[in-house]
Formats: structure tokens, C-alpha cells, sequence
């Protein structure tokens, strides 16, 4: 996790194990435009499989998407803690959502590896990131915003959750959250003109 802040300031940058599941399942069942909001797919690529065998007798890919979107939101909301168990293999707490439970059943094995395998990836580029100070970015912006209303700044904090998204761009959800392509840090103006909107919302 990365951490910027000030006096009364606090932007953080991270991501979740969790929501990388989620966005696997996702994805694995072809649930394109699910969820609020509607974010792109993930990166690499997950290949789409059927699973209208899986869940026909439970309310079919229409009951899926509902249940999947009611677990995202529940992640989103609850982040940085999880907001469900994802206990294996039975997944109890996803008793209520059957569709989702056979889902996570079915995948849940190579749902953890892709995982496992981002977060490996998102530790990497983390440590690259703070070797190259790229994440000054965040102190200049709030920063640059004090200097333009010439106080201190309000109380804020901004929680930002990185993602591997194919689409390099970034999510506002008010009051103080962001989700954002992991490699949009790296494009330093497209950074700035997704984040900055925000700063000055908040600062």
C-alpha cells in the first residue's frame, strides 16, 4: 500500500485480493457490464466459459449477474476489509446467492491463482514506484490545488483501489473513493486528469 498525506490529508493507493477474485468470476462468466461501475475487463485477459449448466436451476445468468453485482457492491462498500468469507468449498456465506456460490465453487482454484499472481505483479510495480518517486504526483497535486485557494486543506481522505484493467482510466465513487487501471499511474497527465477533479473536490 502506498500512502501520501499532509496536514488533514490522506490519500491512499492499494489494491484487493477479493475484488481481483471478483473481477475473475466476473469475467470467467461473461458477465460484461456488470456492476456499478461498469468497469473493463481485466488484465490479461480471462477467458469467458459457459455456465448456464451451472446455474440454470438457480435462477440462470440473470440471477448470477444480480448476485454478483450485490457481492460487489458489498466489496466496494466494505474495502479495505472483505466483506464476505471466501471460505472453500462450500462458501456458506454465499449461501443466499446460489448462482455465485456455484460459480466461486467451479472457479474458485483458478480465481485465487490469477489473483495471487496480480498481487505478485502489483508488489513489483509498487516497489518500482517508490524507487522512481512516481507517486510525488499525488503531494503535488494537493499541493497545487492549496496554492491555487491559498488555505490549508479540508479534512480528506481519498482511498484509491488499483486494479488490472485492460482500459487505462480511473472511476469516481463519491464520497471518497477511486478505482483505477493499476497502469495508470505510469501515464502521468491521464493520471492527473482523473485525480485532480477529485482533489479539488475534496482538499
Amino acid at each position: 500500500m502506498h500512502e501520501s498525506g499532509g496536514p488533514g490529508w490522506r490519500i491512499t493507493m492499494d489494491t484487493s485480493g477479493p475484488m481481483l477474485i471478483a473481477l475473475y468470476l466476473r469475467d470467467v462468466a461473461g458477465l460484461d457490464g456488470a456492476g456499478r461501475p461498469s468497469l473493463s475487463h481485466a488484465a490479461p485477459k480471462v477467458r469467458h466459459a459457459d455456465h448456464s449448466h451451472l446455474t440454470s436451476d438457480v435462477g440462470g445468468i440473470q440471477a448470477l449477474k444480480t448476485e454478483w453485482e450485490a457481492w460487489w457492491e458489498s466489496l466496494v462498500k466494505a474495502y479495505p476489509k472483505p466483506a464476505s468469507e471466501l471460505a472453500p468449498p462450500s462458501f456458506k456465506a454465499f449461501g443466499n446467492s446460489p448462482a455465485l456460490q456455484r460459480v466461486l465453487q467451479a472457479h474458485f482454484g483458478s480465481a485465487l491463482g490469477w489473483a495471487t499472481d496480480r498481487i505478485d505483479e502489483y508488489a513489483d510495480l509498487e516497489a518500482a514506484r517508490e524507487a522512481n518517486g512516481v507517486t510525488q504526483v499525488l503531494n503535488e497535486m494537493v499541493e497545487d490545488r492549496l496554492l491555487e485557494v491559498g488555505r490549508s486543506s479540508r479534512d480528506f481522505e481519498l482511498t484509491i483501489i488499483e486494479l488490472p484493467l485492460s482500459e487505462p482510466r480511473a472511476w469516481y465513487l463519491e464520497p471518497s473513493t477511486m478505482i483505477m487501471s493499476h497502469r495508470l499511474l505510469s501515464e502521468p497527465d491521464v493520471f492527473r486528469s482523473y485525480v485532480q477533479p477529485v482533489v479539488e473536490l475534496l482538499a
